[in-house]
């Protein structure tokens, strides 16, 4: 039966029996067209480094074009996040985002605002990368240490300026809270994204900037930046002597920036489970394994499952800290 044949069947049925056969038919036939995934910053940043590989190994597994949609709308991901939460639930508009996700709409409570999407108007696909933040200064910066910077800070508060991807963005919440534990002042300037932000740092606009290592390794390598310390928990292969925070006393300052595919939550099963399929599929293939382990950041894929488990307690976590951090600019 074709479809025009099928929506006459459709018409004479009780509107439950409608939905189900709609459904029906667009499952069998997913993807019939070109997909989307949106990414809610500019070229660059994690959620890009995440997306373009993946993307390119799904357009091979699914038989469709895989576009991705930066849409560098600025705050912190906000935009692109809303963006993708209004879609269609026909698995034709995908999300590529990062951990700040559960952030915003808390963010924006915070201010008395009207949330811009909820996060439980997503459901979890997989996670790509899952990486601690990486402190980087200029190479011509003055601070050799954490401590060096620090001590710096406190002669000088809100006097040096770091980078993010935004107020509350992933970027802008690690430093919040190393400075909230360091006891120090510093000056927030927001970008609409971590690339941005990145290329502010290398231009001397501000002198600090958290990051993951995948968007800082070759610029380190190229004696462009400094880093200083690790937000995980443990020292990464990437950067084997590089302290972290709780190496260095900072108990409580612990931040991951993961990045992860999302669709609506209504998307019906049968999508969503060929969904699973292809990424299960496209984590392994060498397209996304090798360009993404050259930039420092391997695969630390998650099936949906595990990931939405780890999506609930790393956003718990990180709501947390922003409540403890407060109104900030």
């Amino acid at each position: 039966m074709n479809r025009r044949e099928l929506l006459k069947v459709a018409a004479t049925l009780p509107l439950a029996q409608v939905t189900l056969s709609h459904h029906a038919f667009a499952d069998t036939a997913w993807p019939e067209r070109n997909i989307t995934m949106i990414v809610p910053f500019p070229a660059g940043g994690q959620a890009d480094l995440a997306a373009r590989p993946v993307a390119h190994a799904l357009e091979n597994i699914l038989g469709k074009s895989v576009i991705v949609d930066n849409r560098a709308g600025g705050a912190g991901g906000s935009i692109g996040n809303a963006a993708a939460a209004r879609a269609e639930p026909d698995g034709y508009t995908l999300l590529m985002t990062l951990s700040s996700l559960a952030v915003l709409p808390e963010a924006d409570r915070l201010f008395d605002r009207p949330p811009a999407y909820e996060v439980s108007q997503f459901a979890p696909v997989a996670r790509v990368l899952a990486d601690p933040t990486l402190l980087a200064v200029p190479a011509s910066a003055p601070w050799k240490t954490l401590q060096d910077f620090v001590d710096d800070a406190k002669k000088r508060p809100g006097q040096i300026p770091y980078g993010s991807s935004g107020p509350y963005g992933t970027l802008h919440v690690a430093m919040e809270m190393f400075a909230a534990n360091a006891g120090i002042k510093l000056l927030h300037i927001p970008f609409r994204g971590a690339g941005p932000a990145l290329n502010a740092l290398l231009s001397g606009t501000v002198q600090a900037l958290a990051s993951a290592p995948g968007t800082l390794k070759q610029q380190v390598d190229d004696g462009k930046m400094r880093v200083l310390a690790n937000w995980g928990a443990e020292r990464i292969p990437s950067f084997p002597d590089l302290p972290t925070f709780r190496d260095l006393g900072y108990k409580d300052v612990e931040f991951y920036i993961w990045a992860g595919l999302f669709a609506q939550s209504a998307l019906p099963t049968p999508i969503m489970t060929r969904l699973r399929e292809a990424m299960a599929q496209a984590v392994k293939s060498p397209e996304v394994i090798k360009p993404l382990e050259t930039a420092g950041s391997p695969v630390a894929y998650m099936d949906a499952p595990e990931f939405s488990k780890f999506v609930a307690e790393d956003s718990a976590r990180l709501i947390a800290a922003v409540k403890k951090i407060g109104k900030v600019e």
